[in-house]
């Protein structure tokens, strides 16, 4: 740095550096300034293209066919169901001498 100023004191003299420094400064302000104007409007174009298509885009919505063998969309999900309802006893969760033993919410009442 210090050898391009030297050159540039001798190449433009004592009188003239003062002012070739303030042009040069101008310079790389306006290019500054001008780059920045822009990516800004380059960015603001993005995000306007962006706007118009989500908002022209209906929104993407898959339909649900019923399944072949009937109108359950979760096949497996209804056959794992079984057909008793949820709220019977079976011989699995009844205690001893076939009462219902307490389930988790019952065992913590105070």
């Amino acid at each position: 740095m210090l050898i391009i100023g030297a050159a540039a004191l001798i190449f433009f003299g004592p009188d003239q550096l003062p002012k070739v420094a303030k042009r040069a400064g101008q310079v790389v302000r306006e290019v500054q300034n001008t780059s920045q104007s822009f990516i800004r409007e380059m960015e603001r174009a993005a995000d306007d293209i962006e706007r118009r298509e989500r908002d022209a885009a209906p929104p993407i919505v898959a339909p649900v066919e019923p399944h072949a063998e009937g109108s359950a969309a979760f096949p497996e999900a209804e056959a794992s169901l079984g057909s008793e309802p949820p709220h019977a006893e079976s011989a699995e969760t009844a205690g001893p001498a076939g009462k219902p033993e307490a389930t988790r919410s019952e065992s913590y009442e105070i």
